[in-house]
């Protein structure tokens, strides 16, 4: 790709409600060596197998599902810290899946990412003005000996004192240094942010603040977010749309009210079951719980066909030997898609928790 390309198709604004990035059966597949130095691919672990989403200017997405899902890879693999095995990362309509490193540069100025852990995700020897410039620099956006007014107003927006940027980060607060980290990520204006579990390694009190300043930037940025977490209710309070992933494929995607007020496949209804503030779905009562029996398979080996059947109560022979596709299902809404073979918005309580 010329750069003359490039600058055309990250420099343009996206038009309101255009789509930004579209995601298209996502690969990222581990391989695990025999020992003995043989170095033979014997197995792979799948953690994304399959991933198809779009983001639009302003929008923001909730990929959810139980730790290892690949929830984490995917956002990985969109912002080109993993290569993926297979698929396209479209953004703007050009795929950044497989540019190489010189190429890749201009478009990571638009993908950013806010990482979980806010204590492990900055340098302890830097100080945060160091740790906000640096990618000022990287991407020339600031003249020399601008670079302290920019990071003192970065700072001010993600709501700490400008005058703390010669500190350190073990000065700070965990929601403090998260503050921090969104703020190195707003340094170079991106259109997307993948906020990785963003609040979950925080204290509840801090987390809703947390939320409300993404909340003001998505809305007074239009900044598009692919927001990842376990936690429903989070997800429902700030996402447009959700995407539930389990053992590496979404199986049921839609907008929030589709998916929170008529949930259709079984994983979705069980999670939605389980979360303490989201207790009642329809068909469900309040306070019941479907609980799910075995543990998790495993990503080297998932079982054949659906992949949530070994947990599913609704599971027949169907289920073994053919795997459902992710689409609209007669009593679903549109845009309401799910993959199973025997999906429904009403939950047979009897069954789910025999």
């Amino acid at each position: 790709m010329s750069d003359a390309t490039v600058s055309d198709v990250v420099g343009k604004p996206a038009a309101k409600g255009e789509t930004l990035l579209q995601v298209r059966d996502l690969k990222m597949h581990f391989p695990i060596k025999e020992a003995a130095g043989l170095g033979r691919t014997k197995k792979v672990v799948q953690a994304v197998d399959g991933v198809s989403f779009d983001l639009k200017q302003s929008g923001s997405l909730g990929l959810v599902g139980e730790s290892g899902c690949g929830k984490s890879t995917t956002g990985r693999m969109i912002t080109r810290l993993l290569t993926p095995t297979s698929g396209q990362i479209l953004f703007k309509g050009t795929d950044i899946a497989q540019l190489k490193e010189r190429d890749l540069r201009p478009f990571r100025r638009q993908l950013q990412i806010v990482f979980q852990d806010p204590y492990s995700s900055l340098n302890p020897r830097q100080t945060v003005s160091n740790i906000i410039s640096t990618p000022l620099r990287v991407h020339n956006l600031v003249k020399k000996g601008k670079e302290l007014a920019r990071v003192q107003e970065l700072l001010e927006r993600v709501g700490l004192n400008p005058e703390h940027h010669n500190r350190y980060p073990n000065e700070f607060s965990g929601g403090q240094r998260q503050r921090i980290g969104i703020a190195r990520a707003l340094a170079v204006e991106p259109e997307v942010i993948i906020a990785d579990e963003p609040v979950s390694a925080l204290d509840v009190s801090i987390q809703a603040q947390v939320m409300n300043l993404l909340e003001d930037l998505r809305r007074d940025l239009g900044i598009a977010f692919v927001f990842i977490a376990h936690d429903l209710g989070v997800v429902r309070h700030f996402c447009d749309e959700v995407a539930v992933m389990y053992l590496g494929k979404i199986v049921e995607q839609g907008s929030r009210d589709q998916i929170y007020n008529a949930p259709q496949h079984p994983y979705t209804q069980a999670l939605l079951s389980a979360a303490p503030d989201l207790g009642t779905i329809r068909g469900v009562p309040p306070k019941e719980r479907i609980r799910l029996v075995g543990d998790v398979p495993s990503p080297i080996d998932p079982p054949s066909g659906c992949r949530f059947r070994t947990r599913c109560w609704k599971a027949e022979d169907i289920c073994a030997t053919q795997e459902p596709l992710l689409e609209i299902k007669p009593q679903s809404s549109q845009g309401h898609t799910a993959a199973c073979h025997f999906a429904e918005p009403k939950v047979d309580l009897t069954a789910a928790t025999a």
